[in-house]
């Protein structure tokens, strides 16, 4: 026993600055591993890392070395590493992204104040409609629903417009020839908050030949920030729903009410806070 914490002290021995800065490097990287698998529901996964940084941590204080030190314990753990980021590949893009979009051109506009139930049914039936006359005319458009997190360089790609939620306004700039239509636009709560935005497209190798720019733009904007992307199809008037990189079609009215309650309810939320 007296000999294995000896080995713990030679392997922390040398250059205290570069050994403090390794301890923390792991500490950081450890608590954001663990924090990713937690939320995305892997607790098995967790349980697994732990026994494997504990099995290398043994492997690697008994093994001989005169040069070893606590950077060169990240070798030790690289594979695990590398299979969880490419396991959680989509993720850990989506939470570049949102550190990237701390710096914002978005203004929020929060809805939870008094009255504000009836405003919310106004804005999912402005909307709803909106998307049903779109796709009973074969007309495209892809809405995103942010939560003031859309990055600064996609805001600025379009055209500001700051407007109240209306089905006229919507289907006015997505119908055809139209400046703006061919774009993203972004509704932040209470507002149409920008239109004719530029997304990143979804590099997914998988998805159906059938989709086209739209619906790509759509799934590549939920690979890496935490919105919605409502999408119609201009060829076939489909409806689809785009949320954390995957993409749900032929969605009715019933779900799409559903999924600007939950939007909606989180904004009335967050403006409580």
């Amino acid at each position: 026993m007296k000999e294995f914490f000896e080995r713990i002290g030679q392997a922390f021995s040398g250059n205290a600055a570069v050994t403090t800065l390794t301890i923390v490097l792991l500490f950081l990287l450890f608590f954001y591993l663990i924090t990713l698998m937690e939320r995305n529901n892997a607790r098995w996964l967790v349980a697994v890392m732990s026994a494997y940084v504990a099995l290398t941590g043994v492997l690697y204080m008994i093994t001989d070395s005169s040069k070893k030190n606590a950077f060169t314990y990240l070798i030790f753990l690289a594979p695990f590493v590398f299979v969880v980021f490419i396991l959680f590949a989509t993720e850990i893009k989506r939470d570049i992204w949102d550190m990237g979009s701390k710096k914002t051109a978005e203004i929020r506009h929060p809805i939870g104040n008094s009255g504000s139930d009836q405003n919310v049914n106004r804005y999912i039936d402005e909307i709803v409609k909106a998307l049903q006359n779109m796709s009973k005319n074969d007309v495209g458009a892809i809405i995103i629903l942010s939560n003031g997190n859309m990055p600064k360089a996609v805001i600025d790609s379009g055209v500001i417009i700051d407007s109240e939620i209306s089905s006229a306004l919507i289907e006015s700039i997505f119908f055809p020839k139209t400046p703006l239509h061919d774009g993203a636009m972004v509704i932040n709560g209470s507002k149409i908050h920008a239109a004719g935005c530029f997304l990143p497209l979804s590099q997914e190798v998988n998805l159906p030949k059938e989709l086209g720019t739209r619906h790509r733009a759509g799934i590549g904007i939920t690979e890496t920030i935490n919105v919605t992307a409502l999408i119609v199809s201009e060829e076939t008037g489909i409806i689809s729903i785009a949320q954390g990189g995957k993409i749900k079609r032929y969605v009715d009215s019933e779900m799409l009410r559903q999924t600007l309650k939950e939007y909606y309810w989180q904004e009335l939320l967050d403006g409580k806070d």
